[in-house]
C-alpha cells in the first residue's frame, strides 16, 4: 500500500507502509522528548529492521506506522505492526491465540505497537503533549477496529503510554525485568563487598574459572569498533541461535546499518584466548549529553565452551565498565532470574492490550487480573533473595 491519509477533524492521521516515509528528524525530535527514550526507537534502528529484511511482511511483521500532524508538524508517532504470529515479542500470548482458534476465530493477524526482537522498556506512543498521545491511540484502535483485527498490543511501554492506555480503557499487563542500578560504587571491588558473602563469594569463583581458563577481555566502543570484530559477533550471535534450531532473528545486514549509522549506541567485548577470539557480548547504549547513561545486555554467543564464561562476558565486565564510566542503570533484558545473584534487580515492566471482541476481552481482563496477583506475589518472594547485605 501507499500511505495512507486520513483527516481528524484539525488534524491528519497518515499511516505509513515504511518507516522511511516518516521523517527522521521530526521522529527522533520527538523520541528525545519522551519520558523513556531509548536507541531502540530511533528512526535509524527500526528503519534497519526494515531494511535488512529482518522485520517484514516475509518474515511476519508487515509495517503500518502511524503519525500525527497538525498544520504540517508531525506531533505524534508510533511503529505498528501487523503480525501473523507472536514470535520475537517476549510477552506470550499463545494461550490467547489457542482460545480464538478454539472457538473457530481468527487471531491473526493482530497489530502491535513495539520494536521488533527487542524486550526493552521505553517510549512507543511518541507525542509532544498528553492529547496528541491520547489522539494517536485513538486513532490507532479504531483504525484496528475498522480492518477488524483482532486486538491491539503495545508492549513494554513507558508511564506515559501506560496512562494513556489507561485512559482508553485497554488492559494493562505487568512482567518482570531484571536490572541493575549504580549505587555509585567506585570501583567493581566496591560493588562485590556490597553483595552477601555467599554471592559475593560465588562471583569470585566463576571470575577465577574464567581467568583459570586463560580467558583475557578486551571491548572497543562506537566508530572503534572493526568490521572483523562485527563479522566475530555475528559469527557468535548466529551459533547462539542455531545451537537452538533457529534461524537468527536479525541479518548481516541489520549489524552493518548499526555499524554505519548507530555505531555510538554499541558497545562490544571480545572474550579471547592465547589472542583468539572465542566469545563476545553486545551491550547497546544509551547517551544523555553526549555521555552514556543507560547500557542494554543485547546479544551473547560464544564458539568455544569455557565454565562460567557466560557470566563473564554478559554481567560482569559489562557491570565494571558501567561503574568506570558512571552509567545508572544495566538493563539485563526478558526473564531470567538468575540474574538476581550478580546483583540486577527485579522490576515490573508492563503492556496494554486491546481486543475487539468483549468476550475475549472480559475473558482477558479477568486472566490478567489473575496473572497480576500471581506476578505481585512473585516480586515480594524475590524481595526475600535480595543479594545485597541487609544495610544495603
Amino acid at each position: 500500500m501507499d500511505e495512507l491519509k486520513i483527516k481528524l477533524n484539525d488534524y491528519g492521521i497518515r499511516v505509513h507502509d515504511h518507516p522511511g516515509q516518516i521523517p527522521a528528524d521530526q521522529w527522533d525530535a520527538l523520541l528525545a522528548a519522551q519520558d523513556c527514550p531509548s536507541p531502540f526507537m530511533q528512526h535509524a534502528y527500526l528503519l534497519a529492521m526494515h531494511e535488512s529484511a529482518s522485520a517484514t511482511p516475509s518474515s511476519g511483521w508487515t509495517a503500518r506506522f502511524f503519525s500525527l500532524w497538525l498544520d504540517e508538524k508531525m506531533v505524534a508517532a508510533c511503529p505498528l505492526y501487523l503480525k501473523t504470529h507472536s514470535y520475537g515479542e517476549y510477552v506470550f500470548d499463545w494461550a490467547w491465540a489457542n482460545a480464538y482458534a478454539q472457538h473457530g476465530l481468527a487471531y491473526y493477524p493482530k497489530a502491535l505497537i513495539a520494536v521488533p526482537f527487542t524486550p526493552v522498556p521505553g517510549s512507543r506512543l511518541l507525542a509532544n503533549s498528553e492529547h496528541h498521545r491520547d489522539l494517536l491511540l485513538q486513532a490507532v484502535v479504531s483504525w484496528c477496529d475498522e480492518e477488524k483485527l483482532s486486538s491491539l498490543h503495545i508492549l513494554f511501554g513507558s508511564p506515559n503510554d501506560l496512562q494513556a492506555a489507561t485512559r482508553l480503557q485497554l488492559l494493562e499487563r505487568q512482567t518482570v525485568q531484571f536490572h541493575w542500578q549504580n549505587l555509585g560504587w567506585q570501583d567493581f571491588e566496591a560493588f562485590l563487598s556490597s553483595l552477601n558473602q555467599e554471592k559475593r563469594k560465588k562471583i569470585r569463583q566463576e571470575q577465577r574459572k574464567v581467568a583459570q581458563a586463560g580467558v583475557q577481555f578486551r571491548h572497543s566502543q562506537g566508530a572503534a569498533i572493526s568490521d572483523s570484530d562485527w563479522a566475530f559477533f555475528y559469527q557468535c550471535y548466529e551459533r547462539t541461535y542455531l545451537e537452538h534450531g533457529n534461524a537468527p532473528y536479525l541479518t548481516p545486514a541489520f549489524f552493518k546499518q548499526m555499524q554505519n549509522n548507530m555505531s555510538s549506541n554499541w558497545l562490544l567485548f571480545i572474550a579471547e584466548i592465547n589472542g583468539r577470539p572465542v566469545a563476545c557480548s553486545l551491550i547497546g547504549l544509551q547517551h544523555e549529553e553526549g555521555k552514556p547513561t543507560v547500557a542494554y545486555g543485547r546479544y551473547w554467543g560464544a564458539l568455544e565452551r569455557v565454565d562460567c564464561l557466560h557470566f563473564e562476558a554478559c554481567y560482569y565486565q559489562p557491570l565494571q565498565w558501567c561503574i568506570a564510566n558512571g552509567v545508572q542503570r544495566f538493563e539485563g533484558g526478558a526473564q531470567g532470574e538468575h540474574k538476581m545473584a550478580r546483583a540486577l534487580m527485579p522490576v515490573s515492566t508492563h503492556s496494554a492490550h486491546w481486543l475487539a471482541d468483549p468476550r475475549f476481552s472480559k475473558a482477558v481482563e479477568e486472566f490478567l487480573n489473575r496473572e497480576g496477583r500471581g506476578v505481585d506475589n512473585y516480586l515480594e518472594h524475590l524481595d526475600e533473595r535480595n543479594p545485597f547485605k541487609r544495610s544495603v
